[in-house]
């Protein structure tokens, strides 16, 4: 049974999404407050924190920073504010997704199965089998079992997204990848056209591209279907 934690301090949201997801096979523990969820985050073997933004002591965006410094496990924000940039914020914090409130279970559930998937997929790969799985173009590397990146040498600090992201544009340079089949890829369910979430994370690997590449933008945006990985100069 996956191990989920929730960081919110709205009690009884904890306890009806705890009900929910054990009919699920997760198990749901709740902290109500920042202080509470960042000991039980360093504490504990969670596959994923759903982290609320507005907490009682420290806000989520806090939390986040604190937790990225001794832990790095998957992080959901969910948050009652619609503000474009409170999610920008926490995406380029390292959250690897979003979740606004109010919220159908039933999609939180289908977000928690995707990043399960990928947590999945990243414990299983076997160092003794794949050691030598790296892909790389020009002076990128990326080494799919210890899960990082590097240019000429120097490490390229990157989340989970945005390492498959940065994998999906090396194994493609040249071609144009819709949005579609990008969000499809990372985080599992159809692409919607109101949900920027992807193009959020995009611009977080451009920022972190363009300052260690020292260049033009490698990432061109290509109108009204996605994105395509310019190897030239690499």
């Amino acid at each position: 049974m996956n191990s989920v934690l929730i960081v919110d301090d709205d009690v009884k949201l904890g306890t009806m999404l705890r009900k929910y997801l054990e009919r699920h096979e997760i198990q749901l523990e709740m902290r109500h407050n920042g202080e509470l969820g960042l000991e039980a985050a360093g504490t504990g073997d969670f596959d994923l924190v759903l982290l609320d933004v507005m907490l009682p002591d420290i806000d989520g965006f806090e939390v986040l920073k604190r937790l990225r410094v001794f832990r790095d496990p998957f992080i959901m924000l969910l948050t009652a504010r619609g503000d474009a940039a409170d999610r920008i914020r926490g995406l380029e914090l390292g959250a690897d997704d979003y979740l606004p409130k109010p919220f159908d279970p039933g999609e939180l559930l289908a977000r928690i199965r995707a990043i399960l998937r990928r947590s999945v997929q990243r414990s299983s790969t076997s160092p003794g089998k794949d050691a030598d799985r790296r892909i790389s173009l020009g002076g990128l590397v990326l080494d799919l079992v210890s899960h990082t990146a590097s240019y000429n040498c120097a490490p390229l600090e990157l989340t989970d997204i945005e390492l498959s992201l940065l994998e999906a544009f090396i194994q493609s340079p040249g071609v144009a990848l819709s949005r579609e089949e990008l969000v499809l890829r990372l985080f599992g369910r159809p692409f919607h056209p109101l949900n920027r979430n992807l193009d959020m994370h995009v611009c977080r690997l451009r920022k972190k591209l363009n300052s260690a590449l020292l260049q033009s933008d490698p990432i061109k945006t290509v109108r009204s279907s996605g994105y395509l990985f310019h190897a030239a100069n690499l």
